[in-house]
Parts: C-alpha cells; structure tokens; sequence
C-alpha cells in the first residue's frame, strides 16, 4: 500500500521536476527521505492546483460534507445542494424567513440572523407546536464568534407553527414552510452538513485560492512536523488567540519548548473542510491523527484564517 500511494502521488504531480527528484531519491536512498519530499510536494500550488482541476468547490472545499445548505437574509432564500465526490446537485431551493433585523448577530435577543458557517449539530423533534414538526441546531456561537464576543444560543432551521399563524420574520433562526422542512430533513445527512449563512449571494470560492490555501496549510504541517518553528509561527496572526486567552507570544513561548525537543512526529490530515465564512476569513475543519515519542492525539481540529492578499494567518485553533 505505501508503494502505491507513491505511485498514486507521483501520477498526479504535473511538473516533471518534482517526478524526477522523488524517483532519483528513492534511486539511491530507498525509501528514505520520500516521506519528505512528498511532504514538500503537498505543500505546492502547483500540485492542488492540479488536483482541483475537475472539482466543483465554488462554495468551499469539502472532503467529508455531504450537503450544502446556503442562507441568502436579504433574499430569503435557502439553497441546498448534494456533495458527492466534488460534484455538487442542487437539490432544494425554498423560501424562509430569518431575523427581524438586518447585519450580523451580535448579541442574544438582537433578532439577527448571524452570518457565518456552522455545523448542523442534531435534530429536535419533541418541541413546541410554535417550531413546527421539527428543528436543525447550528453551531452558533462558532469558535470566532466566542473569539469576537457575540453571545446568544439557540439558532435553529425550523418550521412554522402548527396550530396558528405567525410573523414574516424570527428572531433569528431560519424558518420554512414545514412541507419543504420535512422534505429537507429527509433529503440531507445533517450530521455531515454546513449551513453558509450570508447576507447576499454566497462569496463564490476560486480553484486559486483554495489551492493557495490548501498549499499553505501543508506548509504549515510542514514545519510543524519537521520542527522548524520560525516558519511555523510565520503562520500564526499578531492578533491570534484561544478561546483559553492565550496570545501569540504565550502560544509561541510554549512551541518552542516542545520544537526544541526536536521530537519525529507523524501528523496526518484528512476530512478536510474550507468553507469561506466572512471578512475575509475562512474556516478549516479537519481530522488530525499526531503521534509523538510522549504524545499522542487523535480527534477534531478547527482553525480560523485570514487570507488576504494570497497569504493565510491563523486567527484561532481549536
């Protein structure tokens, strides 16, 4: 299975230089130092670049999502679409209401409707009659919402009242017919959703920019893994922070010392997600598999990025 995945890798590397490299190293060294060079590789534009190029990730890069569901406010529209394999189906467009208010959710009874991309955390189905027959529960407050502040809870995708009429707006959840709610729930795999909740049209995503981004968070793993720490950092915001309130400086003192161990680690990447989620910020969720001489972990990453001007700076990890 290795060999074939370095088969695997070598086939789709467009450039003849990188081929040339991998197969002279493994000419005289074997398998040594393959790892490596692969690992550089996946660190280049040119490569995802290359493999992007018959995908379909205009609304974000996914691995793992199976449903897209898009929330335009100020149309009051909701879109869904099918993910399979990068191919992306429209399967659903509806009318719905949202917030009273316009402008992003900021704090609790603000009737808003945040903007942003959020997970689809469970389905409700013993609630009051006002609901409708049942509820999807978002992630509001994300990790950058906590970072920024923003209070409230309870942002659902619901129905509308079973036993009477109601407003043309909630006070901040999204609310549809309960008809087409049913026929949503029954049509998406709402444990591997994401809710894209904008104002307008959904920010249309380039092959460009996800390849830089993709390139760029292998960079990081990169350094990380092969403990270059200044170029690490080099990753990392001047604003960045924990929702623990750690700062730059803290969380830079504290990799240094585990860097400075020059520890081999294995640090594997997959189920990765980038959806774009406002002002220039993107969200990356994936799963992590890190292995270390005296650490070990496996389980869920979140980060926040900016990226401006094709260059990317986490914001917070979770």
């Amino acid at each position: 299975m290795k060999y074939l995945f370095i088969f695997i890798i070598l086939f789709n590397i467009s450039y003849a230089y990188a081929q040339d490299n991998i197969i002279e190293l493994y000419r005289h060294n074997g398998m040594k130092n393959i790892q490596k060079q692969l690992d550089i590789v996946l660190g280049t534009k040119e490569y995802w670049l290359n493999y992007l190029q018959d995908k379909d990730i205009k609304y974000g890069y996914y691995e793992s999502i199976k449903n897209i569901l898009i929330c335009s406010k100020n149309k009051k529209e909701l879109f869904v679409y099918q993910n399979s394999n990068f191919k992306l189906t429209q399967i659903l467009k509806t009318p719905i209401l949202v917030g009273k208010y316009k402008g992003d959710k900021r704090s609790e009874g603000d009737h808003k409707t945040p903007n942003g991309a959020y997970k689809i955390t469970k389905k409700l189905t013993k609630l009051d009659s006002f609901y409708g027959p049942l509820a999807l529960v978002t992630s509001y407050p994300s990790t950058y919402d906590k970072l920024k502040n923003n209070s409230g809870h309870g942002i659902w995708i619901h129905g509308f009242p079973l036993d009477g009429k109601r407003d043309d707006y909630t006070k901040g959840c999204i609310a549809l017919n309960n008809t087409t709610l049913k026929k949503l729930s029954k049509n998406i795999d709402y444990k591997n959703s994401i809710l894209l909740i904008t104002p307008n049209n959904i920010k249309q995503i380039t092959k460009d920019d996800i390849s830089n981004i993709l390139a760029q968070l292998y960079s990081w793993r990169y350094a990380w893994k092969y403990n270059d720490i200044q170029s690490y950092l080099s990753f990392y915001d001047k604003d960045f922070k924990k929702l623990n309130k750690t700062n730059l400086s803290q969380f830079a003192r504290y990799k240094k010392r585990i860097f400075s161990k020059n520890q081999k680690k294995t640090i594997i990447f997959h189920n990765i997600n980038i959806s774009y989620y406002k002002d220039n910020i993107y969200k990356i969720t994936l799963e992590e598999i890190y292995k270390a001489p005296y650490y070990s972990f496996i389980g869920s990453k979140e980060l926040y990025i900016k990226y401006i001007n094709q260059k990317i700076s986490i914001i917070t990890e979770n």
